[in-house]
């Protein structure tokens, strides 16, 4: 290999290999912050056992994510050099299909692979870390049943956008890259108006907030900000995990902001309308509109740089691969694109976390008191083993809320 081949193949590896050390760095500082002493803010929430549980906990969920990616990076360095992606290619070749299906095939076995490759993990995941530390409730039988649902979905959905894709770029020419984006868009948009109302309830029950006090507490909030609270519901998080959350999905009238069953049973009234009062402060700030406006230009942008890559001998070369083909390119595109989505991810992370504060602050400006939220995030760190020391670039890196006692301080100094 060499000339132009072997520049991708530099590129590529860089890449990756880069992600891998970056991400270490990142942990080992991480875990380097965890001689801080408890933060004085946490002292009444706290006691010595529940923050060196929280510290455990990240020591644990960071020694085996290291260990996930290493033996993730190493197989697939050892499959790329050894002739994997064209040994794969010529079993799909050999199979005579028409029109799309090879490409069909062929990624569809190698998601299939990864997903082989990924099971170990998490199996021990959940059933020997989560349940070491008290979160898990998953049965075997519900692992399995979740795991076909969701092979299921992603072979229907996936399958669906990924034969569009393949057919605009293998049959509609030079504007095939816009045909894939305009089909991405109406499938973004398809997908997020029947998530909240056929998707997830195949995972989980949703039952609608029931009269009573919180309700009625949560009501005169809503009328307070003119918000529908017939979208509020709570979901029975507890038969997977212990671990508490909120959160939003949907849009126009299937929009719903989701309580856990956990969370409630944790929060008291104030701190539950505290907590919906964040959720409500993200819709009424735009904050979801303009995720998905986002998703839509880093759509386009995908489409765009791979209409120009996709044809390009020198890449395939790199991955050994004699025989050109638009499924192909798709999966080696993935991998050089690799560092401008840690870009733009670095970027999208840096504005969600201004969401959050804008959230935040919508919240203490509506309810007249910081006190219910502050008290709300309080216990949730406690119950979710939180980390209260990230250290900051790590928090670059992969938050998409600010740490704890960030959003406390910016709260108080309202």
């Amino acid at each position: 290999m060499t000339g132009e081949p072997q520049f991708i193949t530099f590129i590529i590896l860089a890449t990756l290999i880069g992600n891998y050390l970056v991400q270490g760095l990142a942990d080992l500082l991480n875990l380097g912050n965890l001689k801080a002493p408890l933060p004085l803010e946490f002292s009444s929430t706290h006691d010595s056992k529940k923050y060196a549980d929280s510290q455990n906990y990240l020591k644990t969920t960071t020694k085996f994510g290291f260990l996930t990616s290493s033996i993730h990076l190493a197989v697939l360095l050892i499959f790329w050099f050894s002739g994997g992606f064209p040994y794969i290619d010529g079993i799909v070749r050999s199979l005579g299909l028409p029109s799309i299906l090879p490409g069909l095939a062929y990624i569809g076995i190698l998601l299939g692979l990864n997903l082989l490759i990924s099971l170990p993990f998490n199996i021990y995941s959940t059933f020997v870390i989560e349940e070491q530390f008290g979160f898990n409730k998953t049965t075997p039988g519900l692992f399995i049943l979740d795991l076909l649902k969701s092979i299921l979905l992603s072979s229907i959905f996936g399958g669906i956008l990924l034969s569009l894709v393949l057919v605009f770029l293998e049959f509609t020419g030079s504007y095939a890259w816009i045909l894939c984006w305009v089909s991405g868009i109406v499938f973004l948009l398809v997908v997020q108006y029947i998530v909240p109302v056929v998707i997830l309830p195949l995972f989980n029950t949703f039952s609608p907030l029931e009269n009573g006090p919180l309700k009625e507490a949560i009501t005169r909030y809503a009328d307070s900000i003119r918000f529908s609270i017939s979208n509020i519901f709570v979901m029975d998080g507890s038969k997977r995990s212990n671990k508490s959350n909120a959160f939003f999905t949907g849009f126009g009238k299937n929009k719903r902001i989701i309580l856990f069953d956990t969370l409630i049973k944790e929060q008291t009234t104030d701190e539950l309308v505290a907590v919906l009062a964040h959720e409500m402060g993200h819709y009424k700030k735009r904050h979801i509109l303009k995720r998905m406006v986002l998703g839509i230009l880093q759509m386009g942008l995908i489409f765009y740089l791979l209409s120009l890559t996709l044809s390009h001998e020198g890449l395939f070369h790199a991955f050994f691969m004699e025989d050109l083909s638009v499924y192909a390119g798709l999966v080696f595109f993935g991998m050089l694109y690799a560092p401008v989505d840690l870009f733009i991810s670095m970027l999208l992370q840096i504005s969600s976390r201004k969401d959050e504060y804008e959230a935040d602050r919508f919240a203490r400006e509506t309810l007249k008191d910081g006190g219910p939220l502050i008290s709300a995030l309080k216990k949730l760190s406690v119950h979710n083993l939180s980390n209260l020391t990230p250290h900051p670039f790590y928090v670059f890196l992969n938050y998409s809320h600010p740490p704890l006692c960030e959003r406390i301080k910016a709260l108080k100094a309202l």
